[in-house]
């Protein structure tokens, strides 16, 4: 291997559900993981439920005002309480099997018989509860009995790749409304979408439309490549549009020296943050299978452009026909990391070396899993 090329992960790093199932129990059940949007659960009872690893995990309001999260199982004999991904009830969840009734904060307020049996606490058999955190208008869950530190694990990313903490408040992304959600079924694995979403090498080649906005991306150097980096507007480019043109006003908070600049963050393992003057693009991941993912891209205005009607389409559509590209990308990569020509990988060009960060952190979680 030369120092211009360092190699990859092997191919069955993709493909192997041993592998896969080892991450979905050593990283995704034991990192804080993005899983709804807190707005979407604006009123007492709303509720959705997410995957997390193996786990289904049920995120409610409860008739205090708070989020809180449980696992998707009744304590009594397994059932799944909630079958839909989302809705809102009343005032407590029931299990469809034998009628046990938790209130919204999970805790066990009735069942068949329940009064003949005093010695049953109530509290102790609730529901089980899953750490929540918000954050950037997010409910963050963790499956882990002691959750990692959220300023290491979480905010560190943005400091990592941003320089530091502040410059994502200006975003104000804990205000913004969801303008546009799409929802992405990717025949690939998780890792594929972030290795493609951390380098720019094959932007000249797939990303037409978005190397015309921001043109140093045709020079295959992602905005993640520089800390504290962020990708200039083409000097014809008037907003972060599919053909460049007006998008909305600034967001309100924004610093000036953030006008005219793509940010990109990634926040392991499963989220994208993407950062432009007037909205914010979020993605988050939802891995399923070794080479099935689930993507849920939300675009975030200020409420003003949202609850005004105003004509999102130009800017969603700008970003939508890069996942698009992407995750083409990443499906026709897919059958090929189960070929004997990938069994040892493949190799990162100089632009790409940072992607080995990447590989290293996941070599690593599952390592010191064993």
């Amino acid at each position: 291997m030369t120092g211009s090329l360092i190699s990859t992960l092997e191919g069955r790093y993709y493909t192997d559900p041993a592998i896969f199932a080892q991450e979905q129990a050593n990283i995704f059940e034991k990192m804080w993981f993005c899983a709804v949007r807190s707005g979407d659960l604006a009123s007492p009872g709303d509720f959705r439920t997410v995957q997390v690893g193996n786990e289904s995990v049920l995120v409610a309001r409860d008739r205090h005002g708070a989020l809180n999260a449980f696992l998707n199982v009744c304590r009594h004999r397994g059932a799944r309480i909630c079958l839909d991904e989302a809705g809102s009830v009343k005032r407590a969840f029931q299990c469809p099997y034998h009628a046990w009734t938790y209130a919204l904060d999970g805790k066990l307020i009735a069942a068949p018989n329940l009064t003949s049996m005093p010695d049953v606490d109530r509290v102790e058999y609730g529901l089980t509860k899953v750490h929540l955190r918000e954050w950037l208008g997010y409910a963050w869950v963790c499956l882990a009995d002691e959750p990692p530190s959220f300023e290491d694990d979480v905010l560190h990313a943005v400091t990592e790749r941003l320089g530091s903490l502040e410059a994502i408040a200006g975003y104000e992304i804990d205000e913004l409304s969801v303008g546009k959600r799409i929802v992405y079924d990717v025949k690939a694995n998780w890792k594929l979408i972030i290795e493609n979403f951390m380098e720019c090498y094959h932007c000249a080649t797939i990303h037409p439309e978005l190397t015309e906005v921001l043109p140093e991306f045709a020079d295959g150097y992602a905005a993640q490549y520089y800390v504290g980096h962020g990708a200039e507007f083409g000097d014809e480019i008037k907003g972060f549009t599919v053909d460049g043109s007006e998008g909305f006003e600034k967001l309100a908070a924004l610093e000036e020296e953030r006008d005219r600049k793509y940010y990109a963050i990634t926040v392991k393992p499963q989220v994208f943050i993407n950062l432009v003057p007037d909205h914010v693009i979020l993605h988050r991941m939802y891995p399923l299978a070794a080479d099935r993912t689930i993507v849920e891209c939300d675009w975030l205005y200020a409420k003003e452009v949202v609850d005004t009607g105003r004509d999102v389409s130009r800017s969603v559509e700008l970003f939508h026909r890069v996942n698009e590209q992407d995750f083409e990308a990443c499906e026709r990569c897919q059958p090929a990391m189960s070929s004997r020509a990938y069994a040892h990988g493949g190799v990162l060009v100089p632009s790409e070396h940072h992607i080995g960060g990447f590989h290293e952190w996941l070599v690593q979680k599952l390592e010191s899993a064993d």
